[in-house]
């Protein structure tokens, strides 16, 4: 199964990883460690509530104007 993940830096230091389609989140000090720790949370929450997925998401940026 392949799902998404968006990874930010995070204000401690580390990264961020969070996945869209089931709401998951996790951090660690490195991306590897991030996506290991995502893959983990995700994989248990799937456990107890499974997700039929319909096809890939559509993942693009956008921009503000930065006084907004």
């Amino acid at each position: 199964m392949e799902l998404t993940a968006v990874l930010s830096p995070a204000e401690e230091g580390g990264y961020v990883a969070f996945n869209p389609e089931t709401g998951t989140a996790s951090q660690g000090e490195s991306i590897d460690e991030a996506l290991a720790n995502l893959r983990e949370a995700t994989s248990l929450y799937l456990e107890e509530f499974p997700l039929v997925l319909t096809g890939h998401p559509l993942v693009t940026m956008f921009s503000i104007p930065a006084h907004a």
